[in-house]
């Protein structure tokens, strides 16, 4: 029986605790009284995975089962979430492979002949073949790659997509030509936060620029409280809105899994425990670890975490329409990850990972580092953000100034020239969007090469207006100071350091939250 949550108030018997600071971590002792949130432990995996996937194929959910819905001559399309989930990836069998595994052989067994297979990457990069391969499995690779049945999907392929209307709010649904007029769309989804799934999987992955802009825009995002919410979150509003015109011209058959906390695991399975339940074991693999990753070079470093794979265990899996699957996906989400905080607290203090949605194989730039701290660790509380309007959150994480010329093109230019002249989210998206969204180069490399969108830098930043609205400050310790002062921010020595420079504005003893993780948590702040 795995335990839930739990919130440690620190006094004088609290040992040192564990920060993640990029690649790398840290043991930092925190003031007393410190409250520190810890995430619930791996829940017990299904036993038998392949039993699971075809109960949830064939007894779906408001919906007939999967094999009802093939017959010869249909055209079915199956969409699945792309590198951005989850993260760190898993080892293998990637769990959309075995899905689409078991989809495909209902298919055969009906005697559908055209199928093909979209990675839902929206303006995210496209997908090397390589990672292609990890997603779906050797068998399916082989089997639809080479005839261009399997690939990434293009949102600035104006002949293939297709306008399927427009919500009450105005808000355009353009989707993949290919997707829009299949018999059947099949999602294959993983739900890592409760962010994920529902209709953001159709309504967004498979969207165009003119679609996306919509809800990908400062105003939306400044509202969304949380994007752990859907219920809460303006985005997920307009995804929702979205999804209900796709669906009444696309029938589509929503597949959504859960996994648990089973993260690290190997050397790394101390990252798992509590600091004072480590073992000797744990405590000579931490030693280890940690004088590694100090004396190592930058770029073994890097590979080192860029090859982790995680031991996740399926907690769930339901199909068939979308919005009952969610709604079972969010139970299951919510078991795995809630812990219930009490109030509000003047700081919060986040140790900002190695590992986030837009650097999986790549680097963590500053505005990506940003994104993971400001906007999604931030965004992890449901009811009411970890700290309290106008208080201050403090992060880890040096924030080198590094960026992939491959991966990132555009993000160096929205570093260099649009950070220079305003920080302000929506004084950005009004002078500079348009710019980049339709820069014929941006759109060139990500056609054609691997580079995100033109315009992804840009939703990164509005991704973190949230906490730039509620925040009276913002400080990073260890941080490279040129970087974070492009951004707006400041950087601090220690944290001791940072506690005084934010003491201004939450006075010399203030309240304070350490979200400790990952392995992933929600914040239940009631």
């Amino acid at each position: 029986m795995s335990r839930p949550g739990f919130v440690l108030e620190v006094d004088d018997r609290t040992p040192p605790l564990l920060v993640h600071n990029g690649e790398g971590f840290l043991l930092e002792r925190f003031p007393l009284g410190t409250r520190v949130v810890y995430p619930p432990e791996a829940l017990p995996p299904v036993r038998d995975v392949e039993e699971a996937i075809q109960n949830a194929l064939l007894n779906p959910l408001e919906s007939e089962p999967l094999p009802e819905l093939l017959r010869p001559g249909m055209r079915l399309t199956i969409a699945f979430d792309d590198i951005s989930l989850p993260l760190p990836p898993m080892k293998k069998p990637d769990i959309r492979q075995r899905i689409i595994e078991a989809v495909l052989t209902m298919a055969a067994d009906a005697g559908v002949d055209d199928v093909e297979l979209i990675s839902a990457n929206a303006l995210h990069r496209r997908l090397t073949p390589n990672e292609l391969r990890e997603i779906v499995g050797e068998r399916v690779f082989r089997s639809f790659f080479p005839d261009g049945k399997l690939y990434n999907f293009d949102a600035e392929d104006t002949e293939n997509l297709t306008h399927l209307g427009q919500t009450k709010h105005g808000e355009d649904v353009e989707i993949s030509k290919r997707a829009a007029e299949s018999d059947l769309l099949v999602y294959v989804n993983v739900n890592l936060v409760a962010m994920d799934g529902g209709h953001k999987s159709t309504s967004i992955g498979l969207a165009s620029y003119k679609s996306l802009k919509h809800h990908h825009n400062s105003h939306t995002m400044i509202h969304s409280r949380s994007f752990m919410d859907h219920k809460a979150s303006k985005m997920h509003h307009s995804a929702w809105r979205m999804g209900a015109v796709l669906t009444e011209h696309v029938k589509v058959f929503q597949i959504e899994t859960t996994l648990n906390n089973d993260i690290f695991g190997g050397p790394l399975e101390f990252l798992q425990k509590r600091e004072w339940e480590w073992s000797i074991k744990d405590q000579a693999a931490m030693l280890a670890a940690k004088r590694g990753l100090d004396l190592a070079p930058a770029k073994m470093r890097h590979r080192i975490f860029t090859d982790v794979r995680s031991n996740y265990g399926l907690t769930g899996i339901h199909a068939g329409k979308i919005e009952p699957v969610h709604e079972k996906t969010i139970e299951n989400v919510h078991r795995q990850h809630l812990v219930e905080v009490q109030g509000q607290s003047d700081v919060a203090i986040m140790g900002v990972p190695f590992v986030g949605p837009y650097n999986v194989n790549s680097v963590m730039n500053p505005i990506l580092a940003a994104c993971m701290g400001l906007g999604y660790y931030f965004n992890s509380y449901r009811g009411n953000p970890v700290v309290r309007k106008d208080g201050a959150v403090i992060l880890y994480h040096p924030v080198d100034y590094e960026f992939s010329q491959l991966h990132h093109p555009s993000y160096v230019d929205f570093f260099e020239e649009v950070l220079s002249e305003s920080t302000d989210p929506a004084t950005i998206e009004a002078k500079f969007e348009k710019q980049y969204a339709e820069d014929p180069w941006y759109i060139h490399l990500y056609r054609t090469s691997y580079a995100y969108h033109g315009v992804h830098p840009f939703y990164m930043w509005y991704w973190i207006s949230h906490a730039l609205d509620h925040c009276g400050d913002i400080v990073w310790v260890g941080a490279n100071r040129k970087a974070v002062e492009r951004m707006g921010f400041r950087s601090a020595s220690t944290l001791q350091d940072a506690l005084e420079m934010v003491s201004h504005s939450v006075g010399r003893s203030p309240s304070i939250t350490y979200l400790h993780n990952p392995p992933h948590l929600l914040a239940d702040v009631r």
